[in-house]
């Protein structure tokens, strides 16, 4: 199932948006990114995994299919949305879709990347990096990072070997949802807003 939203008036561009390993394609955060970026002219599609889809049918939660599968499912879903959408068009997600994303983006000859949160190693595992594909990444991507993410903090992140088509937009005091500490005055609206606006420009280009 896809959950499609254009904007009223011309559609810049479209954004194939994943979800995160534990909420699906309508979870608060993916519905206010969504509904942020369709008032920006960029047109998203969600759709959801198969474990997720499964979750929603019985209501029991499951642990993520297994890699193989999951970029199985980006690309039916993308060949899917290709055919109907036309334009520039663009993959990506939060968290753990973004990092799969990120697996299939050349692969499949996208024009852009968008990470919300990418997951750079697991909560506790830095010294295990899931960063070797990122290195030589050709596809444009913007990457939309809490500068203390306990999945890639700015000081962590600075020692990757990063591919100069990666460009990391780091949110203050954010966390792995972009919400930022309180003590910093900023609050989880205004980095929702930069975060809109930073992805509509990118894919602008």
């Amino acid at each position: 199932m896809l959950l499609s939203q254009r904007p009223s008036g011309q559609v810049k561009s479209t954004l194939i948006l994943a979800h995160g390993a534990g909420a699906p394609m309508d979870s608060p955060f993916m519905e206010n990114v969504s509904e942020r970026l369709v008032a920006r002219g960029v047109a998203v599609v969600r759709f959801e995994f198969p474990y997720m889809s499964a979750r929603r049918e019985d209501g029991r939660k499951r642990p993520p299919n297994p890699q193989a599968q999951l970029l199985a499912h980006w690309r039916v879903v993308y060949e899917q949305v290709r055919q109907q959408v036309t334009g520039p068009l663009a993959i990506g997600g939060k968290s753990m879709g973004g990092r799969m994303a990120s697996l299939m983006a050349d692969e499949l000859g996208v024009d852009a990347l968008v990470c919300l949160g990418y997951p750079f190693h697991a909560v506790g595992k830095a010294d295990k990096p899931r960063v070797a594909h990122l290195a030589d990444l050709k596809t444009p991507t913007l990457i939309i990072q809490g500068d203390r993410d306990p999945m890639g903090d700015r000081q962590t992140v600075a020692g990757y070997n990063l591919s100069q088509a990666i460009r990391v937009h780091w949110l203050l005091a954010a966390n792995h949802d972009l919400k930022p500490l309180k003590a910093s005055g900023l609050n989880h609206e205004q980095h929702l807003e930069t975060a809109a606006d930073e992805v509509a420009q990118f894919l602008a280009k």
